[in-house]
């Protein structure tokens, strides 16, 4: 076949460049409402995937649509413009029946309707469904589709059952359908509301036919194959094209035909028309074209465009010309094809590789565009299989340890390659990740960079040997290959995206939109693949006039191809991780090391680690096919340079030609005109810019690494190839040095392209204000939602302070895509302004640019971007660290105090306490070193900053540094970095020295204060910075070091408020701190905080003043302050609950016992303290500044100081501290009292202590308050209430138990007694108890208690039962001796009268029996006492009265026999009795006789 000339090799000059976001959409899902009757046989083209878009409205808005062969009942739409940023959200329509591969969009052009846009679609049973769309922002997920906006059309009807539509078109308002009978059903529509009517009508060839000699009409034409719709001077036309070959045009207006033509071409024979495309028509000219695609049975496929004239002389008429342009597509499948007046764009995809190229139809030049595909396998070593093992290799041979290094390296290498923009996606991400049996943590919304870092790497390490680098290589490659071919599958194209407005040219994926760009001329060269000089020639970059130089450029870029493949592209990778981290790799080691790869091979000497994951076999193969490699290499390249020397005839030509090229590395400079106030964009056009940037860049990088490479190895190798000394030097001197600077140059650019913002901490206080949109800017107003997303990178941010001049602005607020020739200046502009600004100075950085990049990174919160930056920059120009700065970089000085600042807010957002110190001590570096340079006064002067970086000026570069101290000190105060900041407050300090001599040399007041005054702050400051550090002993040193009285004592305040709050109460008590001069002071602060805090507080400052007071054994004032304590819980407990009473007496118990212990320490004639004095504060002092939480009134004095006299001793102290103790277990008693003042509040305690049972505290205070008569009238009213006690209890229990047994317990025992409520019983035995060992423990004090519980019983209960203890204690517990019934006064007498008078007679006439029968049987010792004077006595008395007692019973009747007997034996008892008596009274006289004769005689 015969075709016009066409290009030998097309060229790439055009790049695919995704839309940031366009992967990430969140889908809408609304339910379409469809007809029962939607769910019949298949009538039309099934679902493949399919895709495209509209331009709709006044204020253009692409309308974008996609359906998924997988997903055949889903419409997915999004509506975007370029001015805006790209959606979020989209609709997704869901059907009840699967779709044709078809969706058409128009705007509001229907007659009649109004507002909106327009949707026609058509599901496979042959039901055409018209939308009519609100705002998509509008629906909501889960929804129905409003049926107002919905019109659904049944067009089955006009088919017959055999009859199937086999082609779809559409024009606002129009349906039209090819039908496999050869006839076109057209469909006109209203809009889609309620009532509305379509009209229908049929197109269809017939012919004339005569049957038996009758004519009729026949159906003429074949299946339609394809169909088209166009508009033309106001008709709509109809091109259809048949299963024969015929194509047909058909006016809708008068429903005739116009135009039949048969497209079969003789010059492609075995070829038949498939398809056909027709383009706009030029109105002006009547011209338009179609392009008609060809297949043949071999699969093989031909496009072929012809011309198409439009007449409209006297009717509307149409002429096909002539081919004008044959396309060959070779072995593909078309996937979509656009055409316009002067170009053909066409997508087709060979096997699993898709294609985008497009023919200009006056030229036949063909151009290709790159496809992300190819991007994304590069950059992922996709290419070629052995890609990531060249990537060890050369890393294992840059590390120093196998184990460690190569492998962090490598991971490092390949994490920034794969979450770079262009490259990442998420869900393409979590379907490797899930792949690899791996649960992402997030698997629903994007996840930040650090995170997903280490999400990778955690699976990378986890599938194998982590120190292995070998078995970590394995790992990526798998990975890598996973993600991969999970991206292509969720990025697959599915149609063109054509603006003929603007010229753009856009791809609409699976899941992702991209736009394409116009290649720079180092990019073209870059992407190109040059056979032979001819190609590269034809390429169109004018690079030298001079064919040689050309020539000569080719050989050289054709050389530096060759390296890098033999590297396996390691080279650029390895090279770009040295400068991202130069702590891990040098760049010099690196490039060293990638010279010596090339020189001698990769070095497997070390194989224990690959034979361990590959075997033996394996690494054996692997050092043959290396060495074979490397040899071939070195063979090749002797015979290149030596063909490349040869050419040029010098090496000096070929350096010259190397040196004019690297210039053209050195992006053009852009536009300098003058930049308008238009900042703050963020939008789909400026999210392109960025992308774009990042992928400029890169291209870039690489060209110049590819180059550094080619120079660094021909002068390894210049005696090999006859290069003199001179071109040695020049390579090593002129030229390695400037492709190092430019490639550190485009490093910057892309990493400021590919770095994800960092995201706002949520304390950081310029944040929250700036989220209360005070300014009320919108246009301006950063995003901060946005910020820390994968796809925000620093680059936008850039773009968002990028001034663009009006041109610019125009195009980046455009509504319409931008197209791909302004794309590239766009580009240009924006590239140059990042490296020089609108400088027309190129060569190099300018530093002042630099400080203005780093500003606006760090006013945006990107601290570890401006970082970055800056750090960079010094690593070119080996200043900032390697030596010391010269005088004339001052404005380097400014860098260092940038640097430093984000050092600092970067340390304060550190977690890791290591990490977060290293950056401080780089900080404090900086900020130093900053203030070190000669001239950084100037510098800061000239320089504008924000409000938060702007440092105080002043007059003298020596007061300046001060200022500067002070500022940056306040900067770690701040981020409470107070360590840090003590050292510039120390800084400042040695300044105001320096200030004031240089202000004593001028006579001149370079201060706007005093010296002292500024010594002063500054001592606070670090009295302030050592306190919060708690470094104690240096805030005490700050606080006696400072001048300034006033701040001096603040500070001290500060200091013991700080030291109570921590309970450091030993550096105040232990003398290790001694407070010379100060000690006053402390105690008159430590007073005023105990006065004015809680007194119920922690920690207690009256406890402090005690524990100082006793340490310096002062115990009389130690004595006072817990007495005052002691004042002040009384004062304060009545308005406190029981719970808390309890608490609060108890401490008061402990104050006064502490107060009284002090006391017993001092002589006795001294023991005594100041009531008044140390109750309340002396009015010479002032209180604090600091406002208490608690006022103190001196007129709110104590009753007790108002009446009593102003001094108190220890006896009275231990007064107060019996009675607290006794109000302490009455409120642990839930008992309600009152303040015990006087003796009737004294009386009124002892009641409650006694009802409460609290008789031991009962006892102390009778003992302790009462004396003499009165002591002991007390004592028997507590014994009758113990008694009544008992009695009380008595019903119901048998007293034997209580009879006989006598307590063997101590004394002590009693106290559990005092504990609460016990059972009934064991009250009854308790109360008993109780009774009988205080009565034990007190009659010796007072001998009549017994006598006085006996009555008390007795009178309670005369029946009772006496316990056998207590009538013991009557008996003394002895037999009855010589003495009768005498004894003290609880005797035998008394309870013989206590039973007569209570009518216990028989008890009494027994006990009186006993001791009258116990006196006439006694010992022979009694016997002589019983015989003395007056020995014996009885109670004679009582004994008449029970006598008669018993007489009168008998005489009222009553216990006649009982009394009888008692009477008979008592009289029994009487008569033995006084006879006994009668004959001792004999023989008491008979002795008195015979003792005085015995006297006389003597």
């Amino acid at each position: 076949m015969s075709t016009a000339a066409e290009p030998a090799a097309p060229v790439v000059r055009f790049v695919e460049v995704p839309v940031i976001g366009s992967d990430s959409v969140q889908w809408v899902d609304v339910t379409v409402p469809s007809s029962a009757e939607d769910s019949g046989e298949p009538c039309a083209p099934t679902t493949e995937n399919a895709a495209g878009y509209a331009v709709v409205g006044d204020l253009p808005v692409y309308l974008v649509w996609r359906i998924h062969k997988d997903s055949p009942n889903f419409l997915e739409l999004l509506e975007l413009c370029g001015s805006n940023e790209f959606p979020k959200c989209g609709l997704r329509l869901m059907f009840q029946n699967a779709l044709c591969p078809f969706a058409f969009i128009c705007g509001n052009k229907i007659q009649g309707s109004a507002g909106g846009a327009y949707v026609y679609v058509l599901t496979v049973s042959g039901f055409a469904y018209l939308f009519r769309l609100r705002n998509l922002g509008a629906y909501v997920s889960g929804s129905v589709f409003p049926e107002n906006d919905l019109m659904v059309v049944d067009l089955r009807a006009q088919n017959s059952q055999d009859v199937k539509t086999t082609r779809i078109s559409a024009l606002p308002g129009l349906l039209v359908l090819g039908r496999s009978d050869g006839s076109v059903g057209c469909f006109e529509f209203g809009t889609p509301v309620p009532g509305s009517q379509s009209s229908t009508y049929e197109l269809r060839d017939v012919g004339l036919s005569r049957i038996w000699g009758l004519v009729s009409r026949t159906n003429v034409s074949s299946s339609v194959w394809s169909l088209a719709l166009s508009e033309v001077h106001g008709r709509k036309l109809v091109y259809v094209l048949h299963a024969d070959g015929s194509m047909r045009v058909w006016d809708l207006n008068g429903r005739l035909k116009i135009f039949s033509h048969n497209l079969g071409l003789p010059e492609i024979a075995g070829y038949h028309p498939i398809r056909f495309w027709v383009s706009d028509a030029n109105n002006d000219d009547g011209e338009m074209f179609i392009a008609t695609l060809y297949g043949s049975e071999s699969g093989q496929e031909v496009v072929v465009v012809h011309g198409l004239h439009i007449s409209l002389a006297n009717k509307l008429s149409l002429a096909l010309t002539s081919s004008i342009r044959h396309v060959v597509l070779d072995k593909g499948r078309l996937i979509d094809l656009r055409i316009s007046c002067n170009k053909l764009w066409i997508l087709k995809k060979d096997g699993m590789v898709f294609n985008f190229f497009h023919v200009e139809l006056d030229t036949g030049s063909t151009y290709l565009y790159s496809l992300q595909e190819a991007f994304v396998a590069d950059q992922l070593f996709q290419v070629s299989a052995d890609s990531i093992d060249d990537l060890m290799y050369t890393s294992c041979s840059i590390s120093s340890s196998m184990k460690d290094s190569s492998a962090q390296v490598m991971s490092s290498c390949l994490l920034h390659r794969l979450l770079q923009p262009g490259v990442y996606q998420h869900a393409a991400l979590v379907a490797s990740i899930q792949n690899h049996k791996h649960r992402l943590t997030n698997s629903v919304t994007p996840v930040p960079s650090d995170a997903l870092r280490k999400e990778i790497l955690s699976l990378i390490e986890g599938e194998g040997d982590a120190a292995n680098p070998f078995s970590i290589a394995c790992s990526w490659k798998r990975f890598c290959s996973n993600y991969f071919q999970c991206w292509c599958q969720n990025c697959i194209p599915y149609g063109l995206l054509i603006d003929n407005s603007t010229g753009a040219v856009g791809l609409i994926r699976k899941n992702s939109l991209s736009l394409f760009r116009c290649l720079e001329d180092i990019e073209i060269l870059a992407y190109g693949s040059f056979g032979a000089f001819s190609d590269f020639v034809d390429i169109g970059v004018n690079l030298s006039d001079d064919v040689l130089d050309c020539e000569i450029l080719f050989k050289v870029l054709k050389f530096a191809s060759y390296i890098s493949q033999h590297l396996g592209e390691a080279a650029a990778p390895v090279l770009y991780e040295s400068l991202v981290n130069p702590l891990s790799i040098s760049f010099d080691d690196a490039m060293s090391c990638i010279l010596k790869i090339l020189e001698r091979g990769y070095d497997l000497s070390t194989t224990e680690h690959y034979i361990s994951v590959f075997g033996v076999d394996s690494i054996w193969e692997k050092k043959q096919a290396q060495h074979t490699k490397q040899r071939k290499f070195s063979i090749n390249s002797l015979l290149s340079l030596t063909a490349l020397y040869n050419k040029a005839g010098s090496w000096t030509r070929v350096l010259n030609v190397v040196e004019n090229y690297v210039k053209r590395l050195i992006c053009r400079k852009g536009d300098v005109r003058l930049a308008v106030d238009a900042k703050g964009l963020s939008n789909v056009n400026t999210s392109l810019l960025a992308v774009s940037v990042s992928h400029f860049a890169r291209v870039m990088f690489e060209s110049a690494c590819g180059l550094l490479v080619f120079l660094g190895h021909i002068c390894n190798v210049q005696g090999q190839v006859q290069m003199s000394f001179d071109d040695s030097s020049k390579i090593k001197l002129d030229l390695i040095p400037l492709i190092q600077n430019i490639l550190l140059r485009w490093f910057i650019v892309h990493m400021l392209a590919s770095r994800p913002s960092e995201s706002v901490a949520l304390e950081d206080f310029s944040y929250q204000l700036s989220s209360l949109h005070i300014d009320n800017k919108n246009d301006r107003r950063l995003r901060h939602d946005r910020l820390g997303a994968h796809n925000f990178t620093v680059c936008c941010i850039l773009l968002l302070e990028y001034p663009s001049h009006a041109e610019e602005h125009s195009h980046l607020t455009s509504r319409s895509f931008i197209g791909p020739l302004t794309f590239t200046r766009l580009l240009q502009n924006f590239v140059s302004w990042v490296l020089s600004g609108r400088a027309r100075d190129e060569s190099s950085f300018s530093v002042s640019h630099v400080i203005h990049l780093a500003v606006i990174l760090i006013v945006h919160n990107q601290y570890e971007a401006a970082e970055s930056l800056i750090v960079t920059i010094d690593a070119s120009h080996k200043k900032l660290i390697s030596q010391d700065i010269q005088n004339g970089d001052v404005e380097w000085s400014v860098c260092l105090y940038l640097l430093g600042f984000c050092l600092l807010v970067r340390a304060h957002c550190s977690r890791i306490q290591l990490l977060k110190d290293q950056k401080v001590h780089e900080a404090v570096h900086c900020f130093f070193r900053a203030a070190a340079v000669e001239g950084a006064y100037q510098a800061f002067q000239r320089l504008s900053f924000p409000p938060n970086l702007q440092c105080p000026g002043a007059s003298s570069a020596v007061a300046w540094k001060l200022n500067y101290y002070q500022w940056v000190m306040q900067f770690f105060e701040q981020y409470n970095l107070n360590e840090a900041a003590c050292q510039f407050a120390l800084a400042a300090l040695e300044q105001v020295d320096e200030v004031v001599q240089l202000e004593n040399q001028l006579h001149s007041g370079a201060l706007p204060e005093s010296a002292a005054t500024i010594r002063g702050r500054l001592w606070a400051n670090i009295f302030k910075f050592n306190l919060d550090l708690s470094h104690y002993s240096d805030a005490y040193s700050a606080i006696i070091s400072n001048p300034d009285e006033e701040s001096k004592h603040i500070c001290l305040r500060r200091f013991i408020i700080v030291l109570c709050e921590h309970g450091a109460f030993e550096l105040l008590c232990d003398g290790e701190l001694p407070f010379v001069g100060l000690m006053e002071k402390v105690e008159q602060e430590l007073v005023w905080k105990a006065e004015c805090s809680d007194i119920m507080g922690k920690p207690n400052i009256y406890k402090l003043l005690y524990a100082i007071q006793m340490h310096r054994h002062n115990w009389r004032r130690a004595a006072s302050f817990m007495y005052r304590y002691a004042v002040r819980l009384k004062k304060e407990k009545t308005s406190k609950d029981n719970s808390h009473l309890s608490l609060t007496l108890e401490e008061r118990l402990h104050s006064l016992a502490a107060a009284v212990n002090a006391l017993h320490l001092v002589h006795p004639a001294y023991s005594w303290i100041d009531s008044y004095q140390e109750s309340h504060m002396p009015h010479d002092q002032h209180s604090p500044n600091k406002k208490a939480r608690k006022s103190v009134n001196e007129d709110d004095v104590d009753w007790q100081f108002q009446q009593q006299k102003s001094y108190i001793n220890i006896d009275e102290l231990e007064n107060e501290y019996v009675i607290t103790s006794a109000e302490y277990l009455l409120a642990l008693a839930n008992v309600k009292i009152t303040p015990a003042g006087s003796h009737s509040d004294l009386d009124s305690l002892l009641n409650l202590l006694i009802q409460t049972g609290l008789y031991d505290t009962a006892f102390t205070v009778i003992l302790k308050f009462w004396k003499g008569s009165e002591m002991k009238r007390q004592l028997e009213r507590v014994f009758a209430e113990i008694s009544q006690c008992c009695c009380s209890n008595r019903s119901g229990i048998h007293l034997n138990s209580l009879l006989l047994t006598l307590s063997e317990e101590g004394p002590d025992n009693h106290g559990a007694l005092e504990k609460g409520m016990v059972p009934h019983h064991t009250t009854v035995h308790s109360n008993w108890r109780t009774l009988e060992l205080y009565l034990e423990k007190y009659k010796q004090l007072h001998p009549r208690l017994p006598v006085t519980v006996a009555e008390t019983l007795l009178h309670a209960d005369p029946q009772i039962e006496l316990p056998l203890w207590l009538i013991h204690m009557f008996k003394d517990e002895r037999k009855v001796t010589s003495w009768g019934m005498t004894g003290s006064e609880s005797d035998p007498a008394t309870l013989f009268r206590l039973f007569v008078d209570y009518g216990r007679y028989k008890e009494a006439a027994n006990l009186l029996v006993e001791y009258l029968e116990s006196f006439a049987s006694g010992r022979m010792a009694n016997i002589l006492n019983r015989k003395k004077m007056s020995s014996v006595w009885f109670p004679y008395t009582a004994i008449e009265r029970l006598w008669c007692e018993l007489q009168d019973l008998k005489n009222s009747g009553h216990m006649v026999d009982q009394c009888d007997k008692l009477q008979k034996l008592i009289h029994g008892a009487l008569l033995g009795h006084l006879k006994q008596v009668k004959l001792d009274s004999e023989d008491a006289c008979n002795n008195g006789m015979v003792k005085e004769q015995g006297d006389k005689v003597l």
